[in-house]
């Protein structure tokens, strides 16, 4: 009994195999193949495994035009950003490190430029420093770009943007520069010496000293004509020099602030936010339109109960603002400043500066006194002390009460070692910065001539000495003459007008600019606004400088004038 549960169990446990009629039926259903078949087979299994080779890719599908042009864009895109920093990356580097530069040499001859401005700027830039010895002797040991200091008077610029190191400049040169910080006090012409002295707070032992020339490059400018008229001196802003534009800012600040001082009368606020500017030529107009954009821009989103109330009047002794604009110009500065609600008063005279006041005759006569919060005199300019004095050294030559004469070649009448240029001239040019700085280019290149004549007379000189070598490089004597020749005939200097622009606010800008022949092209409006600005960009005289400005420029388009006092 145990025995057959014991084989029942097994049985149980072991793998039961297939149906018996399985085997049998796939037996019955597969047909023998004959050997024409297998043939068939094998031929078939081959043409298989051979087609199993390597695979081909499928064809993308084709881009459309779109799709194609964004990831050009992109590409280009990418290698421009790529190129604009390295680029920037190598300016920035090269103006930051100049290479080596050749120390004086006692043989050239000893080139004094007295100033920093324009004109001064202009010829350093341009000269070629290998021919002589260069010092400069100037105030201030920077050059200021002045077309921008209505940017700076209202925060639009910071000061530290529109300045250039006079070593800067001086630096990039062949030969060393000597830059002196330091005031021009007498220039004598017989002695051909020019002393100078150290103006500044902290002095040392030595302050003063007087040192010789070959040749002196008259160029200090001039300083602000008041016309002698009472108060101006006293209680007007000037829009000349770096302090002058920071000095407005923080006056007009402090007229708005004490304009918002609790219990303050409104006569009182009325007189504190009635800003005066006098003088209708680009930088009374500038300034004017500076104000209204710090107002239209800035003050009323900070001072919401003060803005309202501030006004703007422009005093112009001419019957026109912008005298040397065309007519078509006037009126469209005039009709913008009509909108800005900027008064212009024309033909009214400042006869009286007062601390609080402002004293004019009126175009029918009579005298109208206007309270006023701040005033900026844009007047015109004056000779300073120094050209007083050299003039007064040369009585039989310089007659001119204006300033200095010249003749074609810039060159002082009464001394042949002295050229004169900018502001502190009395020519048939204007003084504005366009002629200054074309005089200083072309003294450059006088200067250049004439060091390379003094070679050729040294060569020439040489190879006479010896009349046998002169007799054999006959050929060589007579190119040198040639030479000489063309170079005694030395060209006047002729100014070229490139156009005159001006901001008039509401970003707006006004160009008048020449075109071929007689005529000229008149233009204002955005588009104008637009060019004023790549333009005073390309006459920035560094990269450092386009940059920073261009800078300030996008920081006030985002954040806004600081209104801020310090």
């Amino acid at each position: 009994m145990s025995l057959c549960r014991a084989r029942s169990v097994v049985a149980r446990s072991l793998p039961r195999p297939s149906s018996t009629r399985s085997a049998p039926f796939l037996l019955s259903h597969v047909k023998p193949r004959s050997p024409a078949q297998f043939q068939l087979v094998r031929r078939s299994a081959s043409a298989t495994a051979g087609s199993s080779g390597p695979e081909v890719s499928p064809t993308p599908p084709k881009l459309s035009l779109w799709r194609r042009f964004l990831q050009t864009l992109g590409t280009i895109t990418l290698v421009t950003v790529v190129a604009s920093g390295g680029a920037f990356y190598y300016y920035a580097k090269r103006e930051q490190h100049p290479g080596e530069q050749l120390d004086f040499d006692p043989e050239k001859k000893t080139l004094v430029i007295l100033g920093s401005g324009w004109g001064a700027t202009s010829l350093l830039k341009t000269l070629d420093t290998e021919d002589y010895n260069v010092i400069l002797i100037s105030p201030r040991n920077y050059f200021l770009f002045t077309p921008l200091l209505p940017s700076v008077a209202v925060g639009t610029v910071t000061p530290r943007s529109i300045i250039q190191p006079t070593r800067y400049v001086a630096r990039h040169k062949k030969r060393k520069v000597s830059v002196i910080e330091a005031e021009a006090t007498d220039v004598d012409p017989l002695k051909k010496t020019v002393t100078f002295s150290d103006t500044s707070d902290i002095q040392g032992q030595v302050w003063s000293t007087t040192i010789p020339y070959d040749y002196l490059v008259y160029a200090v400018g001039a300083e602000t004509q008041t016309f002698n008229i009472p108060g101006v001196a006293e209680h007007a802003c000037f829009m000349k020099e770096l302090h002058d534009a920071e000095k407005f800012q923080t006056r007009f600040m402090d007229c708005v602030e004490s304009a918002a001082f609790p219990g303050q009368s409104p006569e009182e606020i009325d007189r504190l936010l009635h800003m005066v500017v006098v003088g209708g030529g680009p930088t009374g107009v500038e300034l004017s339109g500076e104000l209204h954009d710090f107002l239209t821009d800035d003050l009323k989103q900070w001072y919401p109960e003060l803005a309202e109330r501030i006004r703007i009047t422009l005093v112009e002794a001419l019957p026109t603002v912008l005298p040397s604009f065309s007519k078509q110009l006037i009126e469209y500065t005039e009709s913008t400043f009509k909108e800005a609600k900027i008064d212009v008063l024309t033909k009214t005279m400042v006869k009286e500066i007062k601390e609080k006041s402002v004293v004019v005759k009126m175009p029918d006569g009579s005298t109208k006194e206007m309270p006023m919060g701040l005033i900026v005199w844009a007047g015109g300019n004056k000779m300073r002390k120094l050209t007083a004095d050299l003039i007064a050294k040369l009585p039989e030559t310089q007659t001119n009460r204006r300033g200095l004469t010249v003749d074609d070649h810039l060159r002082l009448k009464g001394a042949e070692s002295i050229f004169a240029l900018g502001d502190c001239t009395a020519t048939q040019y204007a003084p504005t910065a366009q002629v200054a700085t074309q005089e200083g280019a072309y003294l450059a290149r006088l200067f250049n001539s004439i060091a390379r004549k003094d070679a050729l007379e040294k060569q020439l000189k040489a190879l006479q000495a010896d009349p046998i070598k002169a007799e054999e490089q006959k050929t060589e004597v007579e190119n040198l003459q040639k030479q000489l020749m063309k170079l005694e005939k030395l060209r006047p200097f002729h100014y070229s007008h490139q156009g005159s622009l001006a901001y008039i606010g509401s970003e707006k800008a006004i160009a008048d600019l020449p075109i071929f022949g007689s005529g000229n092209l008149a233009t204002g409006g955005v588009a104008t606004y637009l060019f004023w600005r790549s333009a005073y960009l390309s006459t920035l005289f560094s990269f450092r400088n386009r940059a920073l400005v261009a800078l300030d420029w996008m920081k006030v388009k985002f954040f806004g004038r600081d209104v801020s006092r310090e």
